[in-house]
């Protein structure tokens, strides 16, 4: 089944990435700009049908009024198998930077991790098939085009996964608050590396962490101890990549 798409900046990088295959272009009548008419451009330019609708018929079609005048129909997402996101890695020539989530089921949370992951140069996101937020068109919109160009693999098992990982020669770190963890900005993260972020709510499962080669912390000096999980998550990511520009 087609999935639908909206915002204005996430169908320009839909056409401008590697991920799913456009079908066509439906957009708002009498709504003319320069964005629209740039997107409308490229549409034809990749051989696409391009609709008019009335605002009420694409309300319908979107399921709200957020979408700034325009659609784009997509093939479904298409998850990546973790043996190709392996290998895509050890292709790339850099160390290997993988981000695991453990339970993140908030659109918006996922979405804007997603984005954070794409921009910090992860190889790829790894979720667990049956807790988490599958990809919707709230999470792509939060995502501002970041599954076009980033790999992401659903999985059964996510402990399996970080065995998989960890025989590959990947360090896997999960975050959490524990008083036990280290400390993120500590502790060397340079080389291939996997950091499994929890739940927004109760974080790390029991098992997941049993997993992990060690666990770490983000140092908090206000009262409130503890962070949205995109944010720990974007803190988190761009900690490696700082260690590994040095």
């Amino acid at each position: 089944m087609a999935e639908y798409l909206y915002g204005i900046n996430p169908i320009h990088e839909a056409f401008q990435g590697a991920g799913r295959k456009p079908l066509e272009l439906l957009v708002l009548s009498g709504e003319r700009n320069d964005r629209l008419d740039d997107l409308v451009a490229q549409a034809k330019q990749q051989q696409l049908e391009v609709h008019f609708f009335d605002r009420r018929e694409l309300d319908r079609l979107a399921g709200h009024t957020h979408h700034q005048g325009v659609l784009l129909k997509l093939t479904p997402y298409v998850y990546t198998d973790l043996a190709t996101l392996l290998q895509g890695g050890a292709k790339s020539g850099k160390p290997a930077f993988f981000l695991l989530l453990d339970g993140i089921t908030d659109p918006h949370n996922f979405g804007a991790i997603l984005r954070s992951a794409e921009v910090a140069g992860c190889r790829g996101v790894i979720v667990a098939k049956d807790r988490s937020c599958p990809v919707t068109p709230v999470v792509e919109k939060t995502a501002a085009g970041a599954l076009s160009y980033l790999s992401l693999c659903q999985v059964t098992n996510l402990s399996r996964a970080i065995d998989e990982l960890k025989t590959a020669g990947v360090w896997c770190y999960g975050l959490a608050g524990d008083e036990d963890a280290r400390d993120l900005f500590a502790t060397d993260l340079k080389g291939p590396l996997a950091l499994v972020v929890g739940s927004e709510g109760k974080g790390l499962r029991p098992n997941i962490r049993k997993h992990c080669d060690g666990l770490l912390s983000i140092p908090m000096s206000g009262h409130i101890d503890s962070l949205n999980a995109s944010v720990a998550t974007g803190i988190a990511l761009f900690e490696v990549v700082r260690q590994n520009q040095q």
